[in-house]
């Protein structure tokens, strides 16, 4: 209860109730702090609501009904296969529903005060929050802004009716007939496949060379010919020029290597990039946070601001964008407002992408580790030459190890192939702590499994594997 405008004192403000937030809340409660977290919609975030959750739930349910229409090399023909996209919708809430529920019940079991509303800075140590029915004010000794971002709207592109961000794209309440995708990164990559798995046809607009652009073309050029085999059409090195849409369809015009071309299809999603949320009503200019050029807030290897107490993590700082390294980065702000030495490596932050197959990286890649100095060698082994993943039909991707020739340390893994969003974390381990090519090859696998591929991988790099030839020297 708020005596007046008299400041409720509280260790730690945590502004956002993201995978970042809501990760950094809870680690600060279990240091001791006392913590609020404000967040002026749903608890989870982008990513458990509108993000990482929802898409992986639908691109199950994709894969789901493939399996259904195709299990003719397993000798099983299904008739009459199906999609009620309205369950498939009501499934996907439900998975939602769950996770934020749990975040809830996380959050109240720590002891942290949670308030549904916006924040405002007053001064470097007080904040107002506020929503319809409340303003209280808080003193803070620190905070953390984890305030995460929002898709990029064009000017070419307005979201509104049929031109789509993310967002609606996963609340369809109908499978479209045809669906335009502006972006062929990770977001515009998984959905546009989505969709084609579920009998879209789909066109993907990419301004770059490739799909997947962050990714080795090696690796990406699997995704595009999957993508092909379900009917996507890819046009790459692109420029998306304007849209007009209709109540029943909307046109967009475009050209490749200068050739004008157009596509009409019922729905368009623009997936370009996300922009930080560090503008509006927060007031970081009011109490002098820097930013850099793109918005983002400049922040040292603990998270802290320009304001030494404040801290800020996720989206709305330097890196990719990522929900893992939002909580990795709350974690190291909550225990470095503790005291505790905690600070930032990035080295091991995976990248993946749900695609099929899916792709994940972690470490340096080939070119990096040269950009690096290292003296480099590469092994790559197949999902071909894997016994468990031929059982399941899965032949195409492979495992790529990157290490230092002198010392065989493990530098850096691509993968690409089934379970590739599970496999790279025992080679992001690999590298935390340390490890040499011969600590995986000696490292029992159990068989048959999709792991022993990471270990076939590190004898390739070695130069005497089982299960494939070795290189020439």
């Amino acid at each position: 209860m708020v005596v007046g405008d008299a400041s409720l004192d509280i260790d730690t403000l945590v502004i956002g109730a993201g995978p970042g937030g809501y990760v950094a809340a809870i680690r600060a409660a279990q240091l001791g702090q006392s913590v609020l977290i404000v967040d002026k919609s749903e608890l989870g975030g982008v990513c458990l609501n509108r993000g990482c959750i929802p898409s992986k739930a639908l691109i199950s349910a994709a894969h789901q009904y493939e399996a259904a229409k195709h299990g003719e090399t397993f000798g099983i023909t299904a008739e009459n296969v199906k999609v009620d996209f309205a369950k498939t919708q009501e499934f996907k809430n439900g998975v939602v529903k769950k996770m934020t529920g749990g975040v809830s019940g996380l959050l109240k079991g720590n002891k942290v005060e949670v308030f549904n509303g916006e924040c405002m800075f007053i001064n470097e140590n007080e904040a107002r929050v506020f929503n319809e029915h409340e303003s209280p004010r808080y003193r803070f000794k620190n905070a953390i802004i984890a305030t995460g971002s929002r898709p990029i709207e064009l000017k070419p592109f307005p979201f509104g009716g049929r031109i789509l961000s993310s967002t609606e794209a996963l609340n369809l309440p109908e499978i479209p007939k045809s669906l335009i995708v502006i972006g062929g990164g990770y977001i515009g990559a998984e959905l546009g496949q989505m969709y084609s798995k579920f009998g879209s046809k789909v066109t993907i607009i990419e301004g770059m060379d490739t799909v997947l652009p962050g990714f080795d073309k090696d690796m990406t050029s699997i995704v595009s010919k999957s993508m092909k085999k379900t009917g996507v059409e890819i046009f790459t090195g692109a420029k998306a020029e304007s849209a007009e849409q209709t109540d029943k369809d909307v046109t967009v015009k475009f050209s490749v290597n200068g050739e004008s071309k157009e596509v009409t299809a019922e729905y368009l999603l623009v997936t370009v990039g996300r922009r930080p949320n560090t503008d509006g009503e927060l007031g970081l200019d009011l109490i002098g946070v820097e930013l850099d050029e793109r918005g983002l807030v400049k922040v040292d290897h603990q998270g802290r601001t320009s304001i030494p107490h404040i801290f800020a993590i996720g989206d709305i700082v330097p890196g990719l964008a990522l929900a893992h390294k939002a909580s990795y980065e709350g974690k190291v702000a909550a225990e470095a407002i503790a005291g505790q030495p905690s600070v930032v490596d990035y080295k091991c932050i995976p990248a993946v992408v749900f695609t099929d197959p899916e792709c994940s990286s972690v470490g340096y890649t080939e070119a990096q580790a040269k950009e690096k100095g290292y003296n480099v060698k590469v092994g790559k082994f197949s999902y071909g030459a894997n016994g468990r993943a031929v059982s399941l039909n899965a032949a195409e991707g492979f495992v790529k190890i990157v290490a230092d020739a002198d010392t065989g340390l493990v530098l850096g893994t691509q993968i690409v192939g089934l379970e590739a969003s599970n496999l790279i974390a025992e080679l992001g381990l690999a590298i935390e702590m340390g490890a040499t090519l011969e600590d995986i090859s000696l490292t029992i696998h159990a068989h048959p499994t999709l792991g022993e591929l990471v270990m076939e991988a590190a004898e390739v790099v070695m130069g005497h594997p089982i299960h494939a030839l070795a290189p020439r020297r």
